[in-house]
Formats: C-alpha cells, structure tokens, sequence
C-alpha cells in the first residue's frame, strides 16, 4: 500500500472550503463522492480521486485502496463530516473525483450506435437517471443542450449508480451546433413528443440512432422542432399525458437497442 501523509484538518482548511463549494452544485470537471457503496465504485473506475477524506468514527476499517488511489488523504473529525456529509447515515468516506473530459470529434458510430440526447433537463436526481438510464441500453453517449443540471452535481453521481464517471457526456452551446453534428454523424434523429402522431414502434431503427427528450417542465424545445426531424410518441393509456423525463427514455432507448441486438 501506498503510504500517503495523512492531514487531520479542521472547517477553515482550504480543502474543506473547497469542498463544501462541490457539495452545493459541484464545479466543472469535478464531483462529490460520498459513501461505501459510492466508493466501490468509484474504484472500478479510471478517475482520479483528487482528494480523500475519511472520519475513522464512521468509517469502515479498510480503506487501503481509496488511500492508493488519492493524491491527497485527510482525516477529519465526525463534526466536521456531519457538516460536510449531504447524506442522512454516513460512511465517513467522502471524495472529490474528477470527471472524464470527452471530445466530439473523438467519436466513431455505426449502425448499431445509439445517441440520447437531453434538452433542458432541470434537476440533478432525472440527469442522474437518465446517464444510469443511458448506461444501461449501451449508448454510446449522452448529449446535453440547454443544460440547467450539472454533470457535477453530487446528486448525479448518486442517481446515475456512479455512471456518471463511465458514461461519455458531451455539451453543445446551442442547439444547431448538436443538430448539425448528428447529421455529420448520419443519425437518424427522432425527437420525443407526446403530441406526435407516430408511435416509437414504427420505426425500424436500422442505422445509428438519436432520441431528443425535453425538459421535465416545458417539454423539448421550440429549436429542436425547427431542425425538421421527426417525431414519435409513447401511447398513454391511461389517464396521465406523459411519462417522466427518464422513464420515456427508457422506453425509447431499450426499444432501439432491441431492434439492434435481435433481442
């Protein structure tokens, strides 16, 4: 094991400033991770933990392998963790990761590739789920236009089952600049509206695929429909109108992946 200097450090050490800044709303490039579970995963990842703090109080007694792993280790106090924790139980394990840095032009596709795009999305727990969700049907990435939930925040990491450090994410600044780079990519774009005429079963998904889904809120934006690509909706057979953001997601995605995979 890597023997790393261990700080005890108290509420005024820069680190915990820092710290308590990511714990509000996260900061580019970085994350919150706190917990057991969390850092088990964590750890089958390749992210750079920048910094670990643990609270031997609350802390399991192995923590040999975060310790390798972080370029800086403090010990703080149950005090301060019950300050710094955003979790009701804690484990005494909280770290700041930083998040993968993915570029646009690094991506290749083919026929069985699927893109979700996510437009407006407005809270940390529904973009946590849709990157799990993501991860879960095999897509190749995740694109966020109109952002108002950070990547960053510590609630993505925790709604996403850590797949927030796996899945690739990329961020356009307007809403053309996406458009235009799926149709580089030659992407069938189908964008979800539950006023759209057409059911997500009708089309054959045979080439690389993207499916656009709004806003919890408002729905998808006015500029998605002004790109002229189609439309599909989920039946509602009930009496609700719509599903939630991440749900229909699901939906859309599995059905894709299922025409691609045969299953």
């Amino acid at each position: 094991m890597t023997v790393h200097p261990v700080a005890s450090i108290g509420a005024q050490h820069p680190r915990v400033r820092d710290l308590l800044s990511l714990r509000k709303d996260g900061s580019p490039g970085r994350i919150m991770v706190e917990g057991g579970w969390e850092h088990d995963r964590l750890l089958t990842t390749t992210a750079t933990i920048e910094a670990f703090f643990w609270c031997p109080e609350a802390a399991p007694d192995d923590i040999g392998a975060i310790v390798d792993r972080a370029l800086e280790v403090y010990r703080i106090s149950a005090k301060l963790l019950a300050r710094l924790s955003r979790k009701t139980r804690s484990d005494g394990l909280i770290s700041i990761a930083r998040l993968p840095q993915w570029r646009p032009q690094a991506f290749r596709f083919s026929a069985e590739s699927i893109v979700l795009v996510a437009d407006g999305v407005e809270y940390a727990g529904n973009l946590g789920t849709l990157i799990r969700t993501a991860d879960a049907a095999k897509v190749d990435c995740l694109i966020l236009t109109s952002r108002r939930a950070r990547p960053t925040h510590p609630a993505v990491y925790s709604a996403s089952r850590g797949t927030v450090l796996s899945t690739p994410i990329l961020e356009f600044d307007d809403i053309p600049a996406a458009a235009d780079w799926l149709r580089g990519h030659r992407f069938q774009v189908h964008l979800a509206d539950p006023a759209a005429t057409g059911s997500y079963r009708i089309p054959r998904y045979d080439g690389p695929t993207a499916f656009v889904v709004g806003s919890e809120g408002s729905g998808l934006s006015r500029e998605w429909h002004a790109e002229g690509f189609g439309a599909v909706s989920i039946p509602m057979l009930g009496q609700a109108d719509s599903l939630n953001v991440a749900l229909s997601a699901g939906i859309l995605l599995f059905e894709a992946r299922a025409r691609k995979d045969g299953w």
